[in-house]
């Protein structure tokens, strides 16, 4: 299969596409025919090798995944014995650990979900990283309850946005803060006030 790998840490011109061996799927796993992937801020950071703790995750000298993207929508291939959740053809999506930006990649079977129908691959691709983000800080750092009262620095943002309608969603009034040209869509999302 084809797959955008990368075997130093530098720049973009380190990409290169290239074959590479079809994973192969475990008992636990889906094997996804990927149709589209988002490249977010953890890809970049991965590429780079920078700051220098992301290196704790992706290796010290070198990359140890060669195969970067953690955001993937796309249909289901082959199942693993003992999943249930899941057939082939499913159309799902997810964020993993590494191994998007490629033909196919095996997940875990509560590595994705089920995509919803009235939404695209490359819509649902963009949201999990970001969403799952906001979704841990409001859920489960800051214990988001009905009626509490919160301000969303960077609103417009990929995690921002996904923060406002978060927080709307648990019964939050929210106070974005973002750029004066996106005072518009911070409001649109459902942000109480919004401040430049």
């Amino acid at each position: 299969m084809k797959a955008m790998v990368y075997h130093d840490y530098g720049s973009l011109d380190n990409l290169e596409l290239a074959e590479i061996e079809m994973p192969d799927v475990k008992d636990d796993e889906v094997l996804v025919k990927i149709h589209a992937a988002s490249i977010n801020w953890h890809d970049w950071h991965f590429l780079i090798g920078a700051p220098f703790q992301a290196r704790i995750m992706a290796g010290l000298l070198k990359p140890k995944n060669e195969v970067l993207g953690i955001d993937l929508a796309g249909r289901v291939e082959t199942v693993g014995a003992s999943v249930t959740q899941f057939q082939p053809g499913d159309e799902v999506f997810g964020s993993i650990s590494h191994g998007c930006f490629a033909e196919y990649v095996c997940v875990s079977e509560e590595g994705v979900v089920t995509k919803p129908a009235n939404m695209t691959f490359e819509e649902v691709a963009a949201v999990p990283g970001a969403a799952i983000t906001a979704l841990h800080a409001l859920r489960d750092y800051d214990q988001i309850q009905a009626g509490q009262k919160g301000l969303i620095n960077g609103a417009s943002g990929g995690v921002g946005t996904s923060a406002v309608q978060i927080a709307k969603w648990f019964g939050a009034e929210v106070t974005g803060v973002c750029s004066a040209r996106n005072l518009d869509l911070v409001h649109s999302i459902g942000s109480d006030q919004v401040i430049d």
